[in-house]
C-alpha cells in the first residue's frame, strides 16, 4: 500500500516509521527540510519538500495514485484543506486528518473527511484515571458517544460466557486475547481469569457494563486492535 503523510512532527514522522516498518510505500510531505531527521538515516521511504496544500507538491508525492492519505501538521485547517485536496483532486478513498478543535470534526466528516482528535482522547483517558475507571476508553464515533474498552477479565467473571455480557445495540465483544493468542470470540466462548477483552460499549450501557468489571486492573490503551 502507498501511503502519502503530510506533517513530520512527532506523529507524523512516528507514523511513517511504523507504515515503513510494515513494508508499505510511504512518502512523507514537510516544509521544513529539518523535521525530516526526525525519520533517521534508515528510512526506507521517500520524503518532499513543500506545503502540504499545494497541487504540485502532492503530485511529485505520489498523491495520484496513493491508496491512503495522512495529514498531521500543527494546524487544523491546513490538515483539513491539504485533506480535501487528496478527496477531490486526487479522488483518494482513505483520508484520514488530524484536529485539535473537537467541533469541527462533525462537519468535516460530513465532508468525507475521518478525523482523530487528540484533545477528546487525551481528555478521555485522563478522565478515565482520575475517576479510577476499571479501564481505558478510547473515543471512536461521534466524538466517544460510542467507547472501546480494554479490560481485565476478573475473577467474579470467569465461567461467564461472552454471550452474557453482551446486550443487542449497546454491548459487543468484538476481541479476545489468552496466552498471546487474539481472537474474535463466539457468544459461547467462557471467559477465564486474566482474559483481555475489546468491547464496544453505547453510553446508556457503559455505567452498567463497567460495574461487571470492577475488580479488573487497567488495561492498556489499544492492546488488542
Amino acid at each position: 500500500m502507498k501511503y502519502v503523510i503530510v506533517g513530520c512532527g512527532r506523529v507524523g514522522s512516528q507514523l511513517a516509521k511504523l507504515l515503513a516498518g510494515e513494508r508499505h510505500d510511504v512518502v512523507v510531505v514537510d516544509e521544513n527540510p529539518a523535521a525530516f531527521k526526525r525519520l533517521g538515516a534508515r528510512f526506507p521511504g521517500r520524503v518532499e519538500v513543500g506545503t502540504g496544500i499545494d497541487y504540485d507538491v502532492l503530485k511529485r508525492a505520489g498523491a495520484a495514485d496513493a491508496d491512503g492519505f495522512i495529514a498531521v501538521t500543527d494546524g487544523d485547517n491546513r490538515n483539513v484543506m491539504a485533506a480535501l485536496i487528496a478527496q477531490r483532486m486526487f479522488h483518494i478513498k482513505k483520508i484520514v486528518a488530524r484536529i485539535y478543535d473537537p467541533p469541527r470534526g462533525q462537519m468535516y466528516r460530513e465532508l468525507g473527511i475521518e478525523t482523530v482528535c487528540p484533545t477528546t482522547m487525551g481528555a478521555k483517558v485522563i478522565r478515565d484515571r482520575l475517576l479510577n475507571m476499571p479501564f481505558e476508553s478510547t473515543p471512536t464515533f461521534d466524538y466517544g458517544n460510542i467507547s472501546t474498552l480494554s479490560l481485565i477479565v476478573p475473577k467474579s467473571l470467569a465461567g461467564t460466557a461472552v454471550g452474557e455480557l453482551e446486550e443487542d445495540g449497546r454491548v459487543k465483544v468484538s476481541a479476545l486475547r489468552r496466552l498471546g493468542t487474539v481472537t474474535i470470540p463466539t457468544r459461547d466462548l467462557i471467559l477465564e481469569t486474566n482474559d483481555e477483552i475489546r468491547a464496544i460499549v453505547a453510553p446508556e450501557a457503559l455505567e452498567r457494563f463497567s460495574a461487571r468489571f470492577s475488580e479488573a486492573p487497567r488495561a492498556p490503551v489499544e492492546s488488542i486492535l
